[in-house]
């Protein structure tokens, strides 16, 4: 019994991690690699290696308002975000940086 209550306690704090992990927004790291990859499309070999390499090491520029919105937009279409929790999602998506 004790054992069983041991799994059932460690399979929730699992269940719990699992469902925290995906609630959290992609990295700046993780945005700017899609950014990237999705630029250098069309792009193979030594010429794609290169532009990565320039692509990921380039300091940000200056982030419009603009900007924001069409990457935090895009971003509720690839998660399908719809009603509420699209707009909690563009409210803490806008404010951030």
């Amino acid at each position: 019994m004790k054992k069983l209550l041991t799994l059932a306690a460690l399979g929730l704090s699992l269940a719990f991690g699992a469902a925290h992990a995906q609630d959290k927004a992609p990295t700046a790291q993780q945005t700017k690699m899609a950014t990237c990859n999705k630029d250098a499309t069309g792009k193979k070999g030594d010429e794609r290696k290169e532009f990565m390499k320039t692509c990921l090491s380039a300091k940000p520029a200056v982030v419009t308002q603009q900007d924001k919105m069409k990457s935090c937009n895009a971003d509720t279409k690839a998660k399908t975000l719809k009603g509420d929790e699209r707009k909690a999602f563009m409210k803490t998506c806008l404010s951030k940086g």
